[in-house]
């Protein structure tokens, strides 16, 4: 295998809102040298009847030499549907799947919230894995707010109380836009890492930003050191907000890890 770098295709959402568009920026993917990508905010996949189901998805893939390492799934879907869920990522060969978020049901109760999403979501989380797919959770900043007594944060509920098989698809952007140190959580949640989210962050006009993977102020020295003694599998490059073309990002983020070795 070459690179771990995979595109989170959320960043070229854009750019998939027909057939034409998303086989086009597969093949440019593929041309920047990115081998996997995560299926997300895929506009031509979406809907009741979409124009590219995941059999077409899958050949479009396989088409521009790339797999499908990671989804994004809405909560409902995944607890509702499992079976249909669980056939979508056989088709399209994909063995892990994430949320984008806790449902707000469960936020707007704070701690005792995220409590009982850890609790109902063990079943469907052990649905999934019975069928070869893995579960994880997508942060953002919100999860880190702070409960009392003392230091500890919702997110941390989930890595205390969660158990090795509620992932963690960590976002290095949102997490230390947060306050939070990214390699702290790598550094207690080895195994349950399989798939990150990288995207790093800058200031301009003194206002901070999303940048490509090596453009901005993130130590990525010290999180990819503590990726590879978590056992990070797969870091999926996103940027919610590109300030030029985003292809253009992406190959920039590429390069960056690549010669970081990842």
């Amino acid at each position: 295998m070459g690179s771990k770098a995979a595109v989170q295709m959320y960043t070229l959402r854009d750019h998939t809102t027909t057939p034409a568009a998303f086989a086009d920026s597969l093949k440019k993917i593929s041309d920047i040298g990115y081998e996997a990508v995560q299926l997300s905010a895929v506009g031509c996949m979406g809907g009741a009847e979409p124009e590219v189901d995941a059999t077409q998805g899958r050949r479009m893939l396989d088409d521009n030499g790339l797999k499908c390492i990671a989804t994004h799934r809405g909560w409902d879907d995944l607890a509702n549907e499992t079976q249909r869920e669980i056939d979508f990522h056989h088709t399209l060969g994909c063995t892990y799947t994430a949320i984008g978020g806790i449902p707000g049901t469960y936020r707007e109760k704070g701690a005792d919230g995220f409590r009982e999403f850890v609790k109902d979501s063990a079943q469907t989380i052990a649905k999934l894995k019975s069928a070869g797919i893995t579960w994880g959770y997508h942060n953002h900043a919100h999860e880190f707010v702070r409960y009392a007594p003392g230091p500890k944060t919702w997110y941390d509920i989930f890595i205390d109380e969660g158990g090795p098989d509620f992932t963690l698809e960590l976002d290095t952007y949102w997490t230390v836009h947060a306050g939070a140190d990214p390699i702290a959580i790598f550094d207690r949640c080895h195994g349950r890492v399989p798939v990150i989210h990288v995207k790093d962050k800058e200031v301009a006009a003194n206002e901070p930003i999303m940048a490509p993977v090596g453009e901005g102020n993130l130590n990525w020295d010290g999180i990819i050191e503590s990726c590879k003694r978590a056992g990070v599998e797969w870091y999926a490059v996103e940027q919610d907000r590109c300030y030029r073309d985003p292809f253009d990002c992406l190959k920039s983020s590429f390069e960056f890890l690549v010669s970081k070795g990842v």
